[in-house]
């Protein structure tokens, strides 16, 4: 997790600065910029692996590029490995270094061998650029394009008031260079789709799914988890209680246990939330270092205008969300600065309440991938927003592309849910043993209502617009804001976004 402005064309570096300063949270651990070319580079940097990696702005090893990065590359040292038994050398450890010396061999068709969460701007004394978001849009990335001169950020509140008209989401799979504009580098990963062919052969026509696949979705998931604990400072899990919290943080405290050290985990809610006694419970199955931050009605409805600042968004069923997720990363901050979290598995394996409403498996697949595609302003955002506002890297095993591309690969109607059969069936029974019977087949709740906070948030702030505001308001935004909650969520984000247009920016939920 780091911050990132970069400019393209006439740029004044004291824009660049207060850009930078606005995104002090994201990177508490460093700041540095550099004009070179015809751009501006700006990085805040929080530390998560050993500066002996390479500070930002970063330098091939053979000089003339420059890159800004937030995330990570996982596939790295693969690919440093192939260059290096190509000739290339490496001033440092940095996954970012692996970035620079593929595109200076191969170019924009680089970006298709790169695994992992990131958005980067690559800058060269010659006047090349070139920006990319990865494809799923887990690392965040804003943009304005104003006549000769295109910045990029991080968040939206790096951008300076007048050009807050003109934010557009940077779109993930995609990079930018002057010559070519935007293009895109993948498509959704469905790559996988051959390989789980020839492990599964003719079994890929079985109603039920072989245990076969169900080795594999176990396989891929705690290799996914072990790579995610690889970091150079303390590593936690968020358990909220749920089936995919619970999943991860299971998969985690045993590799923590064969490593020789106790995972840290951390769980939110008020006194009596279903939520927090399930997380509990595991925590004492598992033997972890458990946490716990416990609130009252007053304390989240204190919290929201904070929350709104941070997420960058108004929509209610991010907030409900997002106000226990804020309060559980500060206590985990106090521990840790990396936290694995289950965001991803709704999408893969068919967990929202309205896909049980879907009996043609065809059907499923297009809404899953739908689904998938905007993540990135919606459940990604909140992580990544509130990760970065407490100093925490938040890690998402089930968006590993390994995971997805195994997800994306398996029959859709395996995944298919109803009245015998449990929302995320495919995950659950693949998991077997692993989580006591209650937990494992324990009914979804969404986080906010599982903690308790979306009852009292609703309440609270619908009771602050009244039906005629509610009428005269609604039409500020392009659709139209649903309820008068919405209406007071977004009184406030305007006043954290003075000027923004939400609607390239912002996403929002079928449902309010």
């Amino acid at each position: 997790m780091s911050g990132i402005v970069a400019a393209y064309g006439p740029f004044d570096p004291a824009e660049g600065d207060r850009m930078l300063d606005r995104l002090t949270h994201r990177g508490p651990d460093g700041q540095a910029s550099l004009a070179v070319g015809r751009a501006w580079l700006g990085h805040r940097r929080l530390a998560i692996v050993d500066v002996a990696r390479g500070g930002q702005p970063l330098q091939a090893a053979q000089g003339g590029w420059w890159l800004v990065g937030d995330g990570e590359i996982y596939n790295h040292l693969r690919l440093r490995a192939g260059l290096e038994e190509s000739g290339a050398s490496f001033a440092t450890h940095s996954d970012h270094e692996v970035v620079l010396q593929l595109l200076d061999a191969e170019g924009p068709a680089a970006l298709d061998r790169l695994w992992g969460m990131f958005a980067f701007a690559v800058a060269g004394e010659d006047g090349g650029f070139l920006a990319a978001r990865d494809l799923l849009g887990i690392a965040p990335l804003y943009w304005v394009r104003d006549g000769d001169t295109v910045v990029f950020a991080s968040e939206l509140k790096a951008f300076d008031p007048e050009r807050r008209d003109d934010v557009e989401a940077f779109p993930p799979g995609h990079s930018w260079t002057p010559e070519r504009g935007l293009e895109a580098f993948s498509a959704l990963p469905e790559r996988r789709t051959q390989a789980v062919a020839e492990l599964l052969g003719e079994e890929l026509g079985a109603e039920e799914p072989p245990e076969a696949a169900l080795q594999a979705i176990r396989d891929t998931l705690v290799t996914a988890v072990e790579r995610c604990m690889v970091a150079d400072v303390p590593v936690g899990t968020l358990l909220s209680g749920g089936l995919d919290s619970s999943l991860i943080t299971a998969i985690a405290a045993r590799v923590a246990r064969d490593q020789g050290w106790r995972l840290p985990t951390f769980s939110v809610g008020m006194a009596d939330s279903d939520d927090l006694a399930a997380a509990r419970q595991l925590a004492t199955e598992l033997g972890t270092a458990h946490h716990e931050r416990v609130y009252t009605d007053d304390e989240l409805i204190d919290w929201v205008p904070e929350v709104i600042g941070v997420i960058e968004s108004f929509d209610p069923q991010l907030v409900h969300s997002s106000v226990p997720n804020l309060l559980v990363a500060k206590l985990a901050a106090r521990h840790v600065k990396v936290v694995l979290i289950g965001e991803g598995a709704d999408e893969l394996f068919a967990g929202y309440s309205h896909y049980g409403e879907i009996d043609s498996h065809e059907e499923l697949h297009d809404e899953l991938i739908a689904t998938i595609e905007g993540l990135h302003a919606g459940g990604l955002q909140r992580v990544d927003r509130v990760g970065s506002a407490n100093g925490l890297e938040p890690r998402v095993p089930f968006l590993d592309f390994d995971v997805v591309e195994l997800g994306l690969g398996l029959p859709a109607r395996w995944k298919l849910s109803g009245e015998d059969r449990a929302e995320k069936w495919l995950l659950r029974h693949a998991f077997e043993g692993w989580l006591p019977e209650d937990l494992l087949w324990r009914r979804k709740a969404q986080f906010g209502e599982g903690t308790g906070a979306r009852h009292v948030l609703r309440d609270h702030y619908s009771s602050t617009v009244s039906e005629e505001a509610f009428e005269r308001e609604r039409h500020a935004v392009d659709p139209p804001l649903r309820t008068r909650e919405e209406v007071a969520y977004y009184r406030l984000f305007q006043r954290h976004l003075t000027g923004m247009d939400p609607t390239d920016v912002v996403g929002r939920f079928a449902e309010s």
